[in-house]
Parts: structure tokens; C-alpha cells; sequence
């Protein structure tokens, strides 16, 4: 039972993780990227969905993003999403292309971006740190019922700090990582 509990919350932190990561590919970094505008998100249909459900991207070049809208009438969303997303970017649209040039980096516009990596990184550590607030609530409602003893609920609570200072030193080397790699010039 408690090897279930402990396969439940790892699961779970490294759906923090792999969230976490998806959040760092959004960041650029110089280069373009498709996953570059990952995170934007389009009003459209009455909803808000990824833009990646409107249209095709694609990266014809090295500084330049392509956002092929399928539908003609979502180009001025997509545009408007992608300008108010934070990224920094300044799409031209062209019917229904929308061209994203990546401008170069600044040192300030690196260390705002840096920030935000910083920031990313903090709600995943939340993240899994809630993970692990679960396990020690579930650990103790477990020894409450008496379904495991006192002594057991410890050892539990101690694996569970474990897994949990595992998946946030991931965490710390990813950012780690992807500051290094946008404050290169």
C-alpha cells in the first residue's frame, strides 16, 4: 500500500516536472523555435486553446517563426495572442501567415527572461511540494486507521521528503541549465 502511495506522488511530481519543462521551451533563447510560442494561447470559438489548434507552425528560418492559420477570420487572435503572450515578439501578419521574427537579446531582455525561468521553476517546486503535503496527509490518515503503525508513518513521511528533495533538485539543475543557456551571448 505504501509502495502505491509512493508510486502515485512520484508520478505526480514528475508531472510538475514535465510541465515545468514545457514552460522552459517557451523561453527563447535566440534561436527560433516552434516551442517558442508553446505556452500562447488563442481566444477563439469562444474559448481559449493552443495555438497549435489553429494553425501550423513551422520555422523557415533561422530568426524567423511561421504560423499558418487554417481559418482566415482567427489570423487577427492569433497575431493578438502572440503579442500579448510576454514573449517579447512583434508579429506581422499576411492573410492568413503570421511571420514572428526573433529579435536578438539584450543583456536586460536575457536577465528578464532569467527571471521568468526563475519564476517557472518556483510554481513547480509548489507544485511538488503539494505533492508531498498529499502523501504526509495520506500517511497520517493511514496511521490514524491503523492501517500502518506510528513508526511506519515516519519511514513513509521520510521517503516522501525524499522523493520530494529528488524532484526539486531536478528542478534547480533544469533552471540551472536554461539560465546558463540564455545568458550566452
Amino acid at each position: 500500500m505504501t509502495e502505491d502511495l509512493l508510486k502515485d506522488l512520484d508520478k505526480r511530481m514528475l508531472g510538475a516536472i514535465d510541465n515545468f519543462k514545457t514552460e522552459l521551451q517557451g523561453l527563447r533563447t535566440g534561436r527560433a523555435s516552434a516551442d517558442l510560442l508553446a505556452p500562447v494561447m488563442v481566444d477563439a470559438y469562444g474559448s481559449s486553446v493552443p495555438i497549435n489548434q489553429v494553425g501550423a507552425i513551422s520555422v523557415p528560418e533561422p530568426r524567423m517563426i511561421a504560423v499558418s492559420v487554417w481559418d482566415k477570420s482567427m489570423a487577427g487572435a492569433v497575431e493578438r495572442a502572440i503579442r500579448e503572450a510576454g514573449l517579447g515578439l512583434n508579429p506581422m501578419a499576411d492573410g492568413t501567415l503570421i511571420r514572428v521574427p526573433i529579435p536578438d537579446l539584450n543583456e536586460e531582455r536575457r536577465k528578464e527572461l532569467t527571471k521568468v525561468a526563475g519564476n517557472y521553476a518556483e510554481s513547480a517546486r509548489v507544485a511538488v511540494r503539494n505533492v508531498r503535503r498529499d502523501g504526509m496527509d495520506k500517511s497520517k490518515k493511514m496511521e490514524k486507521d491503523s492501517d500502518i503503525s506510528k513508526d511506519g508513518m515516519h519511514d513513509l513521511n521520510d521517503e516522501v521528503q525524499k522523493l520530494t528533495d529528488r524532484h526539486v533538485g531536478v528542478i534547480d539543475t533544469m533552471l540551472t541549465e536554461k539560465q546558463t543557456e540564455i545568458m550566452q551571448v
